[in-house]
């Protein structure tokens, strides 16, 4: 006679109700950071051609939809811009300019929307004539880490004097957080957190993001400061720096390829952790979709719950308004 099982995990899967009740990982709005694009001029929305559904938008029209996401719950941002080539040059002195595009519409959606968080990035690449998140040197084409550290801090300090709530230094320097944090407390900002790019990979899923921007290195890569995609143990070294040198979040980029990694950082660490859902992740899934491959709606909310059941105690993506539709319906 066959011995039928004593143990039977199923019955915790019987109904929805019961499913629901045992259901180990939640995602609510809370969870997402919307990363936005922002360009210059007046009433313009531009469709990203490679991240079907994602915009890059004027000032303006950049308030307009913030102001959409916030009605489905949203209260987190993260805007990226994209500057003139000829405001470009090799020490990224636009970044710190208090009338320039970014730092003005920073101002601008927290006068608007002052219950908003707005996290800010900080890195050279947008503002660079050379493409890159630190000082190249003209003559060896090295990135040069302890020259970038001033201009990142000077970033930093016009980023919080328009207003951000979270600076997030994305460069991948050396001593950068430390830098930033002394900057900031020195100036009064000592209530400006920092969510530091602690694991960001030299990866290849990049690319949408910077068609979106045009930030693509003019010369080489990055991956003499950018972590190789081969290494793991490294982001916990790059954790304990940042941990040391003050900061208040961490972060690991890209989030879909990288599960194991937000796993052992967030078993490694108090801080809260938090990962970006990149854009050829977000690409892929659409691209996916267009063609009847995948449901595309039950993929992204998978992925999403895939990140943070992971670790992530936040997740910056370019799903976050359509995800928070799909949450809304329930």
């Amino acid at each position: 006679m066959a011995i039928l099982p004593t143990h039977r995990p199923r019955r915790n899967r019987k109904s929805e109700v019961i499913r629901n009740m045992v259901q180990e990982t939640n995602l609510t709005t809370h969870d997402f950071i919307y990363p936005l694009f922002l360009i210059e001029g007046q009433n313009q929305t531009l469709e990203v051609s490679s991240m079907p559904g994602i915009h890059r938008f004027t000032a303006d029209r950049l308030i307009d939809e913030i102001g959409q996401a916030v009605e489905l719950g949203i209260k987190a941002f993260a805007p990226f811009p994209s500057i003139n080539d000829a405001l470009k040059d090799r020490l990224a002195k636009e970044s710190a300019n208090p009338e320039g595009l970014y730092l003005k519409t920073v101002a601008d959606i927290k006068r608007q929307f002052p219950d908003v968080v707005i996290m800010t990035d900080v890195a050279m690449d947008p503002y660079s004539s050379d493409g890159h998140d630190g000082v190249v040197d003209a003559e060896s084409g090295e990135i040069l880490n302890d020259a970038s550290l001033e201009v990142l801090g000077q970033m930093a300090l016009a980023q919080a004097r328009a207003g951000a709530d979270i600076i997030g230094p994305s460069d991948m320097m050396d001593g950068r957080v430390a830098w930033i944090r002394d900057v900031l407390d020195r100036n009064a900002f000592s209530h400006v957190s920092i969510m530091s790019y602690t694991a960001k990979y030299a990866s290849a899923f990049y690319g949408p993001f910077r068609d979106a921007l045009d930030s693509a290195p003019k010369k080489g890569d990055k991956k003499s400061y950018q972590m190789n995609p081969a290494n793991k143990r490294e982001a916990l070294r790059e954790l304990a720096l940042d941990e040391q040198e003050g900061a208040d979040m961490v972060m690991v980029k890209p989030a879909l390829s990288y599960l194991d990694v937000i796993h052992v950082v967030k078993e490694n660490t108090h801080l809260p952790v938090t990962a970006y859902n990149v854009s050829g992740e977000y690409a892929m899934i659409k691209a996916a979709a267009r063609n009847g491959w995948v449901d595309g709606e039950k993929t992204m909310m998978e992925v999403l719950l895939s990140i943070k059941r992971a670790g992530a105690d936040a997740i910056l993506t370019y799903f976050a308004k359509e995800a928070a539709e799909v949450l809304r319906r329930g």
